[in-house]
């Protein structure tokens, strides 16, 4: 009997100290546009600023005046998805979606939908054909092409000894004409941390 009392108090001493080394997780709220680095790894931050830098070196490009003086129109532009060339996890789609409000909300270009966008939107026609009132129903091969094509890709340098490390990220994109394959505008952003501890 005086075996299992001390193995049960062996156990109430080790699950009392299980509970003690517990840490108690915290969550705060923060505005969205704050800018928090925990790991040193690509974020929502990089991903504003690198998305904002581009679209701006993309809008006052003379590439937009060039255009507009030889077709007499606003280019209308389509964004590729960016190329993780990195070794660590980046959802390149928050950077292609945050382009795409930059160029939106800025209008000097137009932005056709990307190709996962126009089956949803092909799929709601065809839907359509079938149910909509002929005065509503939209037409079929009206769709507008995209003039230049935004291609670009993330690559990343680490450098590191012991307990610090240094992170270089480089966002290169190209502006191509759909028609010829011409570069019309050539631009990166780099992003550079020093993580230490």
């Amino acid at each position: 009997m005086t075996g299992h009392i001390a193995r049960f108090m062996l156990v109430v001493v080790a699950v009392a100290a299980l509970a003690g080394c517990a840490t108690k997780k915290e969550v705060v709220r923060t505005e969205a546009g704050e800018r928090i680095d925990l790991s040193g790894n690509w974020n929502d931050t990089d991903a504003q600023q690198v998305s904002a830098a581009l679209a701006d070196q993309i809008s006052r490009g003379p590439w937009i005046e060039n255009f507009l003086a030889e077709k007499g129109k606003k280019p209308t532009l389509i964004i590729a998805p960016i190329r993780n060339k990195t070794a660590e996890h980046i959802a390149t789609k928050t950077l292609v979606d945050e382009l795409e409000r930059d160029f939106i909300n800025g209008g000097r270009v137009r932005i056709v939908a990307s190709a996962e966008e126009r089956e949803q939107v092909r799929t709601e026609r065809a839907d359509q054909q079938e149910f909509s009132s002929p005065e509503t129903m939209k037409k079929w091969g009206l769709e507008k092409g995209a003039d230049v094509m935004l291609i670009g890709e993330v690559n990343q340098i680490v450098d590191s000894e012991g307990k610090q490390s240094v992170r270089y990220y480089q966002v290169d994109c190209y502006l191509v004409d759909l028609q010829d394959n011409t570069k019309l505008w050539a631009g990166f952003e780099k992003i550079k941390k020093f993580i230490k501890g």
